[in-house]
Order: structure tokens, then sequence, then C-alpha cells
């Protein structure tokens, strides 16, 4: 690697490297990500928009890429910040590099930087916007253009990465890593598209559902219309209180069929029954985030990748906090205690990540026979 890079931070501190991937400029929030594999789903998974993803396990990219571990159509990570990219790739499954799909896709990477002081100063310092370039190796130019950037809150990143009409999801977890029986479809489940990953589809077909996915700006009567047994909010990028139109769809749902919000869904189901989102300082995003179901008292070790939160004190009543995390004593899961609603903050999902909430499916499907 002969090509320099540079990721410079809002505040004055700049990181010197080398290039791989893409080369080019660009700019975002630069969180970091704890997971120790699990890559190319990070990049695929579409709540990265708008951010540059630092991985704090510092060898990266040994087992390539595949065509099956993916979340989306394309990685939407803005940038991509490793200690030690690895040039060799070593995996049955694998048919190109790590390099060779980031340059194949246009993301900008970054590597040879000390990816333990970059977290240790966001975690202090907290989340903020950079830029990362091979272009412009000035400093003090890179430190004007991060300061001047847009950040996230306020931002709807959703509008970009939602699909553009509605389609049938038929495919479910490949059988060679199933951990439930997949079952036969009984339920109609329609998917608010705010972003969201393949596997959340796929165990929801596991579980019995015949699943259609829509453009995030669907209005609520549209849906209805489709005469769903259920309805899942997914995941998503960005700020959840700048959806407005979503906000209002959710709330319009509220009551008249079950709803089952995921990350970004889960805090836009928190603001459609009255309550409010904040910022986290540097958000929760790996895959071991321990979190208390307060229902019954056992813990799960959890997939997360978000950077707002929903605000407890701000719930109503008729709400309740069902899950928090034990880092920091934020809320991660919530629920009507009249209403068909529930969400969690956490990914049950996982991909990549640990299977200790794919149970949540099975609630789904719980509260759809009932209702």
């Amino acid at each position: 690697m002969s090509d320099r890079a540079i990721l410079a931070l809002e505040d004055g501190r700049v990181f010197h490297g080398w290039a791989f991937g893409a080369r080019g400029e660009v700019t975002g929030e630069v969180v970091f990500n704890t997971s120790m594999t699990g890559y190319q789903e990070i990049l695929t998974d579409p709540s990265y928009k708008g951010q540059i993803v630092v991985m704090t396990y510092p060898h990266i990219g040994n087992y390539g890429i595949n065509e099956m571990d993916v979340e989306s159509w394309r990685p939407w990570v803005e940038g991509f910040v490793v200690r030690e990219v690895s040039p060799i790739y070593s995996n049955w499954r694998a048919h190109r590099s790590l390099e060779e799909f980031l340059e194949e896709h246009g993301i900008v990477g970054i590597t040879g930087v000390d990816t333990r002081a970059i977290t240790r100063h966001i975690r202090t310092a907290g989340a903020m916007k950079g830029v990362l370039s091979t272009i412009d190796l000035d400093e003090e130019s890179l430190v004007r253009k991060a300061a001047t950037s847009p950040g996230l809150v306020g931002r709807d990143l959703v509008r970009e990465v939602t699909c553009a009409e509605r389609y049938v999801w038929g495919e479910g977890v490949p059988s060679a890593w199933r951990v439930t029986e997949a079952r036969p479809p009984r339920y109609r489940v329609v998917v608010y598209d705010f972003g969201v990953k393949r596997n959340i589809l796929r165990l929801l077909v596991d579980h019995g559902c015949q699943v259609v996915v829509i453009p995030a700006e669907t209005p609520a009567e549209e849906v209805l219309a489709l005469r769903p047994d259920g309805v899942l909010l997914s995941n998503g990028p960005g700020d959840p209180a700048a959806l407005t139109y979503a906000i209002q769809n959710v709330a319009a749902l509220l009551g008249r069929v079950p709803l089952f919000g995921i990350c970004l869904g889960h805090q836009l189901l928190g603001l459609a029954v009255g309550g409010r989102t904040f910022k986290l300082k540097f958000g929760h995003r790996g895959a071991n985030q321990p979190v208390k179901d307060l229902t019954t008292g056992r813990v799960q070790i959890t997939s997360q990748n978000h950077g707002f939160a929903v605000d407890p004190d701000a719930l109503p009543g008729d709400v309740e906090v069902t899950h928090i995390n034990l880092n920091d004593g934020t809320v991660e899961g919530l629920r009507h205690r009249s209403l068909p609603a529930f969400g969690v903050q956490y990914h049950p999902e996982a991909s990549p990540g640990p299977h200790d909430a794919i149970p949540l499916f099975e609630e789904f499907t719980r509260l759809m026979e009932e209702y």
C-alpha cells in the first residue's frame, strides 16, 4: 500500500494511515464497532449510512467476502477504518478480498491507524463528525471540512436507503446455519423498510410469515389495505425524530394491528406513543452488548447498532420499559400495556452476533395469533 490516507475529526484530532479500497474523500459521523467478526454484515447494514466505522478488532479481512453474508444489496458505510487489513483471505465460501469489495462499491478505507486511540478518544469526547481522505492530505483543510460537514441530528437518511417500491420476500435462513425450525406460512407481515436487514426478513419467513416489504413513506391506510396480521418496523439510519411521516404512520397503526419495532423501528414506536429520543454520547455498536429483560430477570448478549435512544422519563404511563442496557442503563425495550405493540433497541436477528434474542420473533407471532 503506497497511497496515504488521513482521518480527521472535527475537534482537530488527526490520524495518518494508508489507503485501501476506493480512493476519494468522504464525511460522516465517526463511530466504533466492537465486533470481532462480521465486518461484511456491518458494511452492508443500511443503518450505517452516514457513518465512518472504526473496527476495534485489530485484524480485519482475513476471511474475505462471500455472496451469502450480506444484509443488503450494497455496502452503506461512508468509510471504513481498521488497524490492519489482511492482504490475503482464507475461507471456503470467499470469492474476493475485502479491499476488492470496497473498491468495487466506492467505499474509502484507511488502515495502519491506531484504532484503540480513536476509540478511546470517541468514548471520552463522544462520537463526532469526521472526514476520511486519500486526495486532500492537508490536516487543517480536513479538520475544517469535518467541522462544517452535516451531522446525524435532524437528518432523514432513511429516504436514501429505503426500497423504491413494494416487493415480496420469500427467502428463509439457509439451512446450514438455521437455529430455528422453518414453518409453513401462516401470517401476513408487512415490513416498513427504513433500512431493513435481510436476516430480519429471513427469520420472519422461518417463523411462518408471508413477508411484504414497503417503502418508508407508505401511508398507514395503504398498509391496512394489505390486510396484514402484523407490521414490523425495521432498523435504519439517522435521527428518528426527523422522520415525522414515519411517526405519524406508526401512530395511525397503533391498536389496529400488532406492531414489532427493531432498533430505529423501536425508537419510532417510542415517539409514536408520545415519548422522545436523545442522542447517545458514543452509541452502542457491536455484538457483545448485555441487555437485561426486566420481565424475566434474564440477561442476553446482543448485537447492536444505534446512536439514539428512547428517553424513559418521557414515556406515557401506558407504556412500560421491558429491557435495559447493563452498561449504561439506557432503554433497550418497551411495550404498550394495553395495545399489541412492542419494540427492542437491539437486533434480535443478529448477523453478526449471538442468537440469544431470536425468540422475540416467536413473541411477535404469538402476538399476531392473539389478535
